[in-house]
């Protein structure tokens, strides 16, 4: 027992250490700048060893903090290009890897969760967890699959073990809160993410992740849904518990390699499996993929995306909303007036505000410039432009922003698209996202039809 407060003692101290350590890099920052070196250098510096520091133990600490560092992963893109190559490092290793918990563990939670008789099940199992969830690690085994006639011999199914961390609840909630108090640190290594707003939205998915027959449930749907479907995979499942999930094993390119060292036409098929994944998820399963860092995705050698991982989603039963479509067609179409007033009814634009609407449109067409081409490639240096615009203070779209609301219904839905368009940004993938948009997104499609009959 005097190991589980020892052990949160750990964890917080961990935590806690963060923002000394930026107080010291912030401190040799100053020193430099005392001797003359550029402000340019001492910023870079700062931020880089700061970054170390932050991953280091992101990566070190399960529950929340490795959650939230995976959620903080899909924005790297938006950093500039001489900060990219060490933050794309470490937080390839924080998305792929974690410390193992030991064996003995393991053995305990799948005979608590699957039954003392669990090895029956397997054929094999390898102890060695083959990667980290962020809640749980995933070790590779051979299901016995209950055999077609009598007396047959059993089929064999490679499978995916998910076992969840002891007190991944308890971690989730402690790590979550700490960093909430500490989330003036990270702007020093990335200014336009307000990171309170993301933190408070993964501690209200805590309870649906910690819940695997209910991801397990989730899974099921949107395997239902994709049934061989020629660009998405979603592995079936074989058996569930609240803490332990079993399903197919899915070998395939994992999408941070892709990112890493992927050609142009494989990386912007990559990119049109991922939107076609986003898009059509909602009107095909009611459920949106609500974790899209690289982590989760796997390119198959048949081309398809295989997707792993349902504990985050948002569930959609009526698909995407018909605002979000009919609102963005509206703007392209430069109908300022019909897009704050949909705006205001939507509850983005509070009902006693009084805003420009011409500034409203000019304000979100920048936003949505990869739709209103036939083709667009979402860059690296796109997203910066992006996120300057709307963080500096002076920018008359950052003025604008403040004025406007995001509405609870909207919270998850936003996070998810900017995950999702931070992934595109990574893969600077081109494709016809507009088309994917015209087949997937209700009353977006409209605009297409209105200008084949113009």
């Amino acid at each position: 027992m005097t190991d589980i407060p020892r052990r949160a003692a750990s964890r917080t101290a961990k935590l806690a250490a963060l923002p000394l350590g930026f107080a010291g890099r912030t401190a040799l920052g100053l020193g430099k700048r005392a001797v003359g070196i550029a402000s340019d250098v001492i910023s870079a510096d700062i931020q880089q060893r700061t970054a170390e520091q932050l991953f280091s133990v992101l990566g070190q600490l399960k529950g929340g903090a490795m959650k939230f560092g995976q959620a903080l992963s899909v924005f790297e893109a938006a950093l500039p290009d001489e900060m990219a190559g060490p933050y794309r490092q470490a937080l390839t290793k924080l998305q792929e890897a974690a410390p193992p918990m030991p064996v003995a563990n393991v053995h305990k939670a799948l005979a608590e969760q699957l039954g003392p008789d669990w090895r029956d099940n397997f054929a094999e199992f390898d102890d060695s967890p083959a990667a980290a969830a962020s809640i749980g690690q995933v070790h590779r085994a051979v299901w016995k699959l209950p055999p077609a006639r009598r007396n047959a011999k059993p089929k064999l199914l490679p499978v995916a073990v998910k076992v969840q961390y002891p007190g991944a609840g308890d971690a989730l909630v402690a790590d979550l809160n700490q960093l909430s108090r500490l989330a003036g640190m990270f702007k020093i290594i990335q200014p336009g993410i307000d990171v309170k707003p993301l933190i408070a939205e993964l501690r209200e998915r805590i309870i649906e992740e910690l819940d695997y027959e209910m991801e397990a449930e989730t899974q099921r749907a949107f395997a239902a849904a994709f049934k061989d479907d020629p660009d998405i995979f979603v592995p079936r499942v074989v058996a569930s518990a609240p803490r332990v999930l079993v399903t197919e094993w899915v070998d395939g390119t994992p999408l941070a390699a892709v990112i890493a060292g992927g050609s142009i036409e494989e990386r912007d098929e990559a990119g049109r499996l991922m939107a076609t994944l986003h898009f059509s998820a909602p009107a095909r399963a009611g459920l949106l993929h609500a974790d899209p860092h690289p982590g989760n995705f796997r390119i198959l050698p048949d081309g398809r995306l295989g997707v792993i991982d349902f504990g985050a989603v948002a569930r959609l039963p009526e698909g995407m909303p018909e605002p979000v479509g009919r609102l963005v067609r509206l703007a392209l179409e430069g109908r300022a007036e019909a897009v704050a007033d949909g705006l205001r009814d939507e509850g983005f634009i509070k009902p006693d505000d009084e805003i420009d609407a011409e500034a409203v449109l000019e304000f979100l067409l920048p936003m949505i410039e990869p739709i209103a081409l036939e083709r667009f490639r979402f860059t690296r240096a796109w997203l910066r432009g992006e996120a300057t615009r709307l963080a500096s203070p002076r920018s008359p779209a950052y003025q604008l922003s403040r004025k406007l609301n995001l509405p609870p219904s909207y919270l998850l839905i936003h996070r998810v698209t900017l995950g999702s368009i931070g992934v595109l940004c990574q893969l600077e993938a081109e494709a016809a996202y507009r088309e994917i948009l015209i087949e997937w997104l209700p009353g977006f499609a409209e605009q297409s039809e209105q200008t084949e009959s113009e």
